[in-house]
């Protein structure tokens, strides 16, 4: 299992209702986001079904980076049971993302 690339249409039915959902908001042409995509496959790789990555293109759905306010790429919004709680703009290391994970999966 990768990192699932969704976009405006099939947003809301991808995010968990349970459990906990990363979503990457970046573009194809963004360098922090080709760096940040490798360390959420391993991420996804990793956790298995405890945890449901997914990675929106802002240029392509511009609309749903819109209702969530992203204004930096790349940003990843941590969902648990389906509301957003954590937001993460720019690159960080693996382990935040590791450290929300335990906390919401």
């Amino acid at each position: 299992m990768s990192v699932r690339k969704i976009d405006g249409q099939s947003f809301h039915q991808a995010v968990r209702s349970n459990g906990a959902t990363l979503v990457e908001f970046g573009a194809a042409w963004c360098p922090p986001c080709k760096v940040l995509l490798p360390i959420l496959d391993e991420l996804q790789q990793e956790e298995g079904e405890r945890v449901s990555i997914l990675q929106v293109d802002c240029d392509e759905s511009p609309e749903i980076a819109s209702e969530f306010g992203v204004m930096s790429m790349p940003t990843v919004i941590v969902f648990h049971n389906g509301e957003p709680v954590d937001k993460y703009i720019g690159l960080r290391p693996k382990d935040v993302y590791q450290q929300a994970i335990a906390r919401y999966a």
